[in-house]
């Protein structure tokens, strides 16, 4: 199934907003329904194909299958930027100006290859698509020239597990839910469950450095890759040959989070977990932000570290974003305080142990146990929060999301000062702003922020938006925080990411990039700042 062109997941997933959250907008945010609805995908008309014959031939000759170079209207639409709110607001206006030429479905390793070569030789550039769930630019690439979109959903196999080393080598095409099913059968699981877990895919996680929502137990998925086959105009790159090396640096880590600049990933050893016996997950209140982050600090640093550990801010819990399915229900009202969300994933004994340990920690940093309702809740809920962003936007709203990371010491400076950018900026501009925030990732020695903003949508909603980035961008960067923990750098975050590396850092990346790519095939624009 593909995902809703206009719109996030599956169209019979989407549900309207009830009545309590729609009159909520409209007397605290002054939200309207926009006058018209989106196009339709009938209404949209792009621009013919832009292949010469030769280049389509040559494309062709590249892919085994009839059907694997499309340039129909349909698929080319249906490929045509991310799921970030101005992306979707762009595509729902019938705006095409950036779609590709063709769409291409190689179906191995030596297809991709062969692909990427026709493109250097044929001036066209290549932008690889897994899930399509971007929401930094990452599939909109900056050139003048055609590109094609090279979806890797054919490229869907589990190539391998050995039980021994408990390792699975993976296809990058495989999305998450195909991914667990295949393991479950065997008895395993990789545990990585970001918020785009049912769309986005295994060559994704790796190409952006996803953070899955049980990264305390788990880690991230970058954590979990041992090994990668990597296609480029200029050949094949393998790396991993054992789990640590001394050999010279990482070569896995220069491709993980390299979102499709470097090369096309084709093939992903990970490790591989036991199935649990046992989940369960529980709600925690805490009287403030700062008394329920200090006790996550605690159990990051000191233990026993749950699966799962998140923490919302005072206005994400008031509205009720930790538990999306909650949102406007009767039977919720609004919660005071900060809600937290712990989970233990293991064996009877162990996720018994954990828990029992984690609570006498919790109890003694201030924290209520307010039993697993909202455990429950959190985690029937927890792929839904992008349904809710279209809803949202359907009824007039303007709803983004952007996170961060920092260090424990910084972090209480980064909170404030992107909170304060976005509801400065935007009050300004005459759209006062809901700002939610919750602790999403901890570690040892930090943890991630991830902000929620809902506000009316102005007269030019992508317009009105974009200096309101700029300037949580610009807090982000002055707080110390990194410019992005998991959504990835893409196009729009690329001028801040080249101010976080330092000039040296940006020539570095550049001059791999002229070794792996010299025609500027892969992605351009996208992470690397062009020379």
């Amino acid at each position: 199934m593909d995902m809703l062109w206009s719109g996030w997941g599956d169209p019979a997933k989407a549900a309207p907003l009830p009545d309590a959250v729609t009159g909520l907008l409209r007397d605290l945010l002054g939200v309207t329904p926009r006058p018209s609805g989106p196009s339709t995908l009938d209404d949209i008309e792009p621009p013919a194909p832009a292949l010469t014959d030769q280049a389509r031939d040559a494309l062709r000759a590249a892919l085994a299958a009839p059907d694997a170079l499309r340039d129909d209207a349909d698929s080319r639409i249906r490929h045509t930027r991310g799921k970030s709110t101005p992306d979707l607001l762009r595509i729902r206006a019938g705006e095409v100006d950036d779609i590709p030429a063709a769409v291409v479905l190689p179906a191995d390793h030596d297809e991709v290859l062969a692909v990427l070569r026709a493109c250097a030789a044929h001036g066209l550039s290549a932008v690889p698509f897994g899930g399509g769930t971007s929401v930094v630019g990452g599939l909109t690439p900056e050139t003048k020239r055609p590109f094609v979109a090279l979806d890797l959903r054919r490229l869907d196999q589990l190539l391998a597990v050995d039980e021994v080393s408990r390792t699975a080598t993976l296809q990058p095409g495989l999305r998450g839910p195909r991914v667990e099913a295949l393991l479950n059968e065997k008895g395993w699981t990789l545990g990585h469950f970001p918020q785009s877990f049912e769309w986005a895919s295994v060559g994704g996680f790796a190409a952006a450095r996803s953070s899955g929502q049980a990264s305390a137990g788990y880690g991230r998925f970058d954590e979990m890759v041992l090994a990668l086959t990597v296609a480029t105009p200029e050949g094949t790159l393998e790396t991993g040959r054992a789990p640590r090396s001394a050999a010279g640096p990482d070569l896995r880590q220069l491709i993980l989070g390299s979102e499709g600049a470097l090369g096309v990933i084709t093939a992903v050893t990970v490790r591989i977990r036991p199935l649990p016996q046992k989940r369960v997950y529980e709600g925690w209140r805490f009287a403030s932000f700062e008394a329920g982050t200090a006790a996550l600090r605690r159990l990051a640093q000191d233990g026993p570290r749950p699966t799962v550990l998140r923490l919302s801010d005072e206005t994400e819990t008031f509205i009720g974003l930790a538990q999306p399915d909650a949102i406007g229900a009767a039977d919720t009202p609004p919660s005071s305080g900060c809600m937290a969300i712990a989970g233990y994933e293991g064996t009877e004994e162990e996720t018994s142990g954990r828990r029992a340990a984690a609570r006498e920690i919790l109890l003694a940093c201030g924290g209520e146990y307010v039993g697993e309702e909202p455990g429950d809740r959190w985690e029937h809920g927890r792929y839904n929060a992008p349904y809710l962003r279209d809803a949202l936007l359907d009824a007039g709203a303007f709803a983004e999301t952007l996170e961060t990371a920092g260090f424990w010491s910084a972090l209480p400076e980064l909170y404030a000062g992107v909170r304060d950018a976005l509801a400065s900026t935007l009050t300004e501009a005459g759209t006062p702003p809901l700002v939610m925030c919750h602790i999403s990732h901890t570690y040892e020695n930090g943890a991630s922020l991830y902000f929620t903003v809902v506000s009316a949508q102005g007269e030019d909603a992508v317009a009105h938006w974009a200096p309101v980035k700029q300037a949580a961008n610009d807090a982000i960067l002055a707080a110390g925080g990194t410019i992005s923990h998991h959504h990835g750098v893409g196009t729009d975050h690329r001028a801040w990411y080249a101010r976080e590396i330092g000039p040296l850092g940006v020539r570095m990346l550049q001059a791999v990039k002229a070794e792996v790519d010299p025609s500027g095939v892969l992605s351009p624009g996208v992470l690397i700042p062009v020379r």
